[in-house]
């Protein structure tokens, strides 16, 4: 009975280790599972995260090099293509019919009007002169000449410019408006940009003082004016051949009356 008792003990002790050896490969497996899981997951995670910072560089890469392009086209003028015309202006008051003339005097204030022509870019700022045949330059409107970039008129008072620059009094004569932008006379012709306008001309003039009518004297109607024509060499020689004539052809006829 006790060698059958042991031959009994026997198998649950064999079976013990079994147990144990198939729980610490269950368990061991289940571990290795776990970290591989695990590193499977952390690796994925890793790159995602990678993944989302290289698209997230990527495109801020790209922004980055948009906005540069933007700004460096802006800078040298891009966005204005090589074939488009010169911009300029084209002038509608006065009519370009016929040469203008004002008066300069108290309260004639002369108005400039014109219209913008293939212009892609505003300049800064435009100044207005006025170009005297005699050669001098006046400032044109109550801001020595500079208005915006944008206007499309300007007024000048010439009775009141005189009265400010006695020195330099506009002249009786004819004068050319030359208006330009911030670049100035003579600058480039460029597509797109202001192109300087000098194709109006006017001309201003003085009025003459008043005269009352007894004062008034007519430099043609006195006798002093009537004695320069007598005198002069070639009214005498027409009298004289009038005369020779008229006594000529009065002795001719009367002798083909006898």
């Amino acid at each position: 009975m006790a060698q059958q008792g042991g031959q009994q003990q026997a198998p649950p002790a064999n079976n013990a280790p079994q147990q144990n050896g198939n729980t610490n490969q269950n368990q061991n497996g289940n571990a290795a599972g776990g970290n591989a899981a695990g590193g499977q997951q952390n690796a994925g995670g890793q790159q995602n995260a990678g993944g989302q910072q290289n698209a997230g560089g990527q495109q801020a890469a790209q922004q980055s090099n948009s906005s540069s392009s933007t700004v460096s086209a802006s800078q040298t003028g891009g966005a204005i293509p090589q074939t488009a015309p010169a911009g300029g202006l084209t002038i509608t008051q006065p009519p370009q019919t016929a040469t203008s003339y004002y008066k300069i005097a108290q309260g004639n204030v002369i108005t400039f009007g014109w219209n913008f022509t293939n212009l892609l870019s505003t300049p800064t700022h435009l100044t207005v002169s006025a170009i005297c045949d005699n050669g001098n330059t006046y400032a044109v409107g109550p801001t020595d000449g500079i208005i915006p970039g944008d206007a499309t008129t300007v007024t000048w008072d010439i009775y009141s410019y005189n009265q400010a620059n006695p020195g330099t009094p506009l002249a009786q004569a004819t004068y050319t408006l030359d208006i330009v932008d911030e670049r100035g006379t003579g600058a480039p012709i460029e597509p797109g940009l202001f192109r300087e306008n000098n194709a109006l001309q006017f001309a201003l003039y003085s009025p003459q003082p008043y005269t009352s009518l007894a004062a008034w004297n007519c430099a043609g109607c006195n006798n002093a004016a009537w004695s320069s024509y007598t005198a002069h060499p070639a009214f005498i020689s027409l009298v004289t051949t009038i005369v020779v004539m008229f006594l000529s052809g009065y002795a001719l006829l009367r002798q083909a009356a006898h």
